[in-house]
């Protein structure tokens, strides 16, 4: 009993000890945390009014009693709710009063300088010595280009119509030729291999607008771009018409005295030649949607010297002679006279017209004799407008040279004569769309 006093008084003095240290321990390690806390204070300004602090803590949450003692804690306008509410039905779709800003695909593609006019702009400062210019979009340039297709007149592996034989009728090793009517032989890599075609587009020419593609026929020993594109310059009349026309001019054979037809010698030969045309002309305006108006668009073809031969097969064989609106012949009727005179009668509301020289002044006399004898009207000058069903023969003088026969006929550049008196004629559906200097005519 007695030694147990003792310790137990020496137990409270530790208890008092341990107590002591754990007190300055407690104090120590708060001061610690207070004073970097007063320090910001003190560098921040004045503290926050407590009073503030806890009048806000109190508005943060209020308790509302509900039936079937269910209760809901609703916030006092500064929970995440309230902050963000979560949005309708309404929000988010229209009523039946409203509508959403529909939108088409076109609406997200390039816009086609091709297919606008250019247009005076209103007027926008720049920082220059003139306060307003007024802007000017830039005009598209006209577009002449070769274009290979495979509907293209050569390279060409099927027969002769004249004598129902092959074509390529010579061969040398590994080389195969036609002897043409001449008797000369002509290699199949050399003449008959060229299947690219002169494409024009003026510069002034609009898809959405009355138009006509002019398919040009070029006669013996021609190229494309010496001769029709340099020389008789068939590209420049058909810009200074001023027609809403396009030209295509395909390659026959190269260079060389010889007037075969090729693949235009087939049925539907020139159907498909003119719609595979009718894609590349789409690509190369610039609007792949218009392939279907020049695949619908009217066409005049023109055969100069030896081109009557693919001429008249076209209108024959060729499996859309009701979309020719009109043929013109520069001095070509070398032959098939039965064919144009068959084309003449069933088409009346085509234009024909033949201007000759004295190396042709038989065969179209024979064929005026034709058609006159069916009880076509048939007139001997141009003189006149082109309207439908018009049938004229033009006989030139002395001094006009069957070489320069494109450029100078009946008048300086005849064919853009042509697609001006054709356009003047609303009945055959062609816009002229460019003014143009008056042409200067010569007999």
């Amino acid at each position: 009993m007695f030694g147990a006093v003792p310790t137990l008084g020496a137990d409270f003095r530790a208890d008092r000890m341990r107590s002591g240290r754990h007190g300055r321990a407690l104090r120590v390690g708060l001061i610690s945390g207070l004073v970097p806390l007063s320090l910001a204070l003190v560098q921040c300004g004045k503290a926050p009014d407590p009073a503030a602090l806890a009048a806000n803590s109190q508005a943060n949450v209020q308790v509302v009693a509900k039936t079937n003692s269910q209760t809901s804690r609703v916030a006092s306008g500064d929970t995440f709710e309230d902050r963000f509410p979560a949005p309708q039905f309404e929000e988010r779709f229209p009523s039946a009063s409203e509508s959403f800003l529909q939108r088409q695909m076109s609406d997200f593609s390039p816009k086609r300088a091709v297919q606008q006019q250019p247009r005076e702009q209103s007027p926008y400062k720049v920082a220059s010595l003139e306060p307003q210019v007024p802007y000017k979009r830039p005009g598209r340039e006209d577009l002449t280009t070769l274009v290979s297709m495979k509907s293209s007149a050569f390279p060409y592996f099927g027969n002769n119509p004249a004598s129902d034989a092959p074509f390529l009728n010579i061969s040398k090793g590994d080389r195969r030729g036609h002897r043409s009517y001449s008797g000369r032989v002509y290699w199949q890599d050399e003449t008959y291999s060229d299947s690219r075609v002169l494409v024009h587009v003026p510069e002034h020419f609009d898809v959405r607008k009355p138009g006509v593609i002019v398919v040009f026929f070029h006669g013996n020993g021609a190229t494309l771009e010496r001769d029709v594109r340099d020389r008789q310059l068939v590209p420049k009349q058909i810009t200074d018409s001023g027609a809403n026309a396009v030209l295509l001019a395909p390659q026959m054979a190269v260079d060389a005295a010889d007037s075969s037809a090729g693949k235009f010698w087939q049925p539907g030969g020139f159907k498909r030649f003119m719609a595979e045309s009718a894609d590349h002309l789409a690509r190369l305006t610039g609007d792949p949607n218009s392939a279907r108006a020049f695949a619908n668009m009217p066409i005049v073809i023109v055969g100069y010297s030896g081109g009557f031969l693919p001429t008249a097969w076209s209108l024959e064989v060729g499996g859309i002679s009701d979309r020719v609106r009109g043929v013109v012949l520069l001095d070509a009727v070398y032959g098939e006279m039965d064919k144009f005179a068959s084309w003449i009668e069933s088409h009346r509301s085509g234009f024909f017209v033949s201007s000759y020289t004295r190396y042709t002044a038989r065969r179209d006399r024979e064929l005026m004799s034709m058609l006159r004898q069916k009880g076509i009207s048939v007139a001997e000058d141009m003189d006149g407008p082109l309207q439908p069903g018009s049938v004229v023969f033009v006989e030139t003088g002395e001094g006009i040279t069957h070489r320069d026969y494109v450029s100078r006929a009946w008048t300086r550049d005849p064919l853009k004569d042509v697609l001006v008196k054709m356009s003047a004629t609303p009945s055959l559906a062609l816009t002229r769309v460019a003014a143009t200097n008056p042409s200067v005519s010569s007999r």
